[in-house]
């Protein structure tokens, strides 16, 4: 079951739902629209090794847009922190994003009970396309969890996207053991 507006606006109420900043202005019928931040990352490399550390590099996108390029892979970030503390949050492209040939996550989407973060984005696009600091860029969606939950990821020892950050994070599979 997803979320309604109202049920949003009930959990922030009961800070089960926490989102900063918070604008009801981009609260839809069952989703709350998020917005690309100022900076985005690229990996150094072009050749990318799972089991290693693959370093980024940071640049911040000029107020007047950043031109995206096809076969790139960006991170980017969203303005909004959030926590959730009772649902499963699902990040989704808005359709006006994806008419623009863009997407925001390969396959990163779910978020899970307990995620206390920023939200990075690996995006990538079809065609150059000039993108914005601050334009809407995706949308949560909050799903019902069904029993208890044992272990929220905030409370994880192992939990590798724990550190708020106002910046894109780069892949952490090198810290699993494979």
């Amino acid at each position: 079951m997803i979320l309604s507006d109202i049920r949003i606006l009930e959990e922030i109420e009961e800070g089960q739902i926490i989102i900063e900043p918070f604008n009801r202005d981009c609260l839809g019928t069952n989703s709350y629209d998020v917005h690309l931040g100022k900076y985005l990352a690229t990996y150094r490399d072009r050749v990318l090794d799972a089991k290693l550390h693959n370093e980024i590099s940071y640049f911040e996108i000029p107020k007047d847009g950043f031109v995206l390029q096809p076969n790139t892979l960006y991170l980017g970030v969203t303005v909004e922190y959030t926590e959730t503390h009772r649902h499963v949050p699902f990040l989704e492209g808005k359709s006006s994003t994806g008419r623009l040939g863009i997407d925001i996550h390969a396959t990163a989407g779910k978020g899970d009970v307990g995620f206390c973060n920023t939200w990075t984005l690996e995006i990538s696009c079809t065609q150059p396309v000039k993108i914005y600091p601050g334009m809407p860029i995706g949308q949560l969606i909050y799903f019902v969890v069904e029993g208890d939950i044992e272990t929220f990821y905030n409370t994880k020892d192992n939990a590798k996207y724990n550190t708020p950050s106002t910046k894109p994070v780069e892949s952490m599979m090198w810290k699993n053991v494979f």
